[in-house]
């Protein structure tokens, strides 16, 4: 039998219908508007990893670096102890460290911070740079106890954040975290890099990391009008160290001795011009290291950092001498010879900057500054053709430096 639906059921029928595909809408459309909207200055940032592939918490990477961080002990001949330091696996059985911890003693330990800790012999140096005040220990422990940290590809940023793992005034495993305040050159040693963290005496040696865990520098305490500088030195300096044969420690305190009374002043001096240097007082190294060039004249590296302290100041002239001085005793180095160019063309002696420039690419062709730098000293006096032989050059071997230099070109 047929029956008619009465018209009042099909009428609210019609209507929860359209009630529910207009709430369906409105949720598309909410989220939808979750996804496109901008996130405004001051909003915690979402997540734009992909998954399985999130940022790890400070804790959370605290939790995974500190058992490659170790704490540096040392002893004298009677077994007393003298200072402690921090340093972190780089290889299986190798650690890096700040040289000057090292420096006098007759026995060193480290103790590491995964779990309860536990304490190794150091057998010896397996190199040591005493320009970068680092050297490379050879640690006698079971390979899986090894968890070496691994280097930044690049330079950070200023602003850039970042936190240390070391052990200052023996207080191991302690963290803090900060910016990178500032980022400066300092001839013949590398980059250096100003941080926010706080770090003390201890802290030596500790790794600078990124926040995915990767080192971009090592920890080195500085000490000005009584105040901790916090700076480390960047990374580059510690990958280049290279192992060589094993040296123990009596042999570099007795290698020490063997400088001559002038030698030992010149070197204080030295010291003393790269401690200003990386704190950027170019007025207070430049004092330093003329005096350890009146001390002993013989060294290259103190008139390239005199040449440098001058082009800061502007005297470009000088720094010409200097680098000259630096160049007739030793007549190979590339770097000297980039340097040079830069004194003449800061000086706008462009033709003579591109002979230097021309002598530091013979010497080292695999070392992109110099085409970058012949590049621009080519755009100077109006050689475009020869600028642009630079960039297809400095292509091969740094695409990054390249892209400056075609910015320049396209200016």
């Amino acid at each position: 039998m047929n029956r008619s639906i009465p018209r009042l059921v099909i009428v609210l029928g019609l209507f929860f219908l359209a009630t529910a595909q207009l709430a369906s809408a409105q949720e598309s459309s909410s989220e939808q508007t979750k996804i496109d909207k901008p996130q405004l200055v001051g909003q915690a940032p979402t997540a734009q990893t992909a998954p399985g592939q999130s940022q790890e918490s400070l804790p959370e990477l605290v939790r995974r670096i500190k058992p490659s961080v170790v704490s540096v002990l040392t002893y004298d001949t009677k077994g007393e102890p003298l200072i402690s330091g921090t340093g972190f696996f780089v290889r299986s059985g190798e650690v890096i460290m700040n040289m000057h911890v090292i420096r006098g003693a007759h026995r060193v330990e480290i103790h590491t911070l995964d779990g309860k800790g536990r304490t190794y012999p150091v057998a010896g140096a397996l190199a040591v740079d005493e320009e970068a005040d680092l050297a490379l220990l050879s640690v006698d422990l079971p390979a899986e106890r090894s968890r070496p940290l691994t280097f930044a590809s690049t330079l950070p940023d200023e602003g850039e954040q970042i936190f240390v793992i070391g052990n200052p005034l023996r207080l191991e495993g302690s963290v803090s975290d900060g910016i990178v305040s500032a980022v400066r050159e300092v001839p013949d040693l590398g980059r250096i890099i100003q941080i926010t963290a706080p770090v003390s005496h201890g802290n030596s040696g500790s790794p600078l990391l990124n926040m995915r865990g990767q080192v971009i520098g090592i920890v080195t305490v500085k000490v000005t009008n009584g105040q901790n500088i916090n700076l480390a030195l960047g990374v580059m300096r510690i990958a280049s160290l290279s192992k060589g044969k094993l040296i123990s420690f009596d042999q570099i305190a007795a290698k020490n001795k063997l400088i001559t009374q002038p030698e030992l002043l010149a070197e204080l001096w030295y010291r003393g011009g790269i401690d200003s240097l990386w704190l950027g007082n170019y007025d207070s190294a430049l004092n330093y290291f003329e005096t350890a060039a009146n001390r002993n004249p013989r060294r290259p590296e103190t008139w390239i950092q005199i040449g440098y302290c001058k082009v800061k100041q502007g005297r470009n002239d000088e720094a010409i001498r200097a680098y000259r001085r630096a160049l007739q005793l030793k007549p190979t180095s590339a770097d000297t010879y980039n340097r040079l160019g830069d004194a003449y063309f800061y000086g706008a002696h462009f033709n003579e900057a591109i002979d230097a420039y021309r002598q530091a690419a013979r010497l080292r062709p695999d070392q992109p500054e110099a085409y970058y730098n012949l590049g621009l000293a080519y755009l100077e006096i109006g050689d475009r053709e020869s600028a642009v032989a630079q960039s297809r050059l400095l292509e091969v071997l740094d695409t990054e430096l390249n892209k400056k230099l075609l910015a320049q070109l396209q200016r």
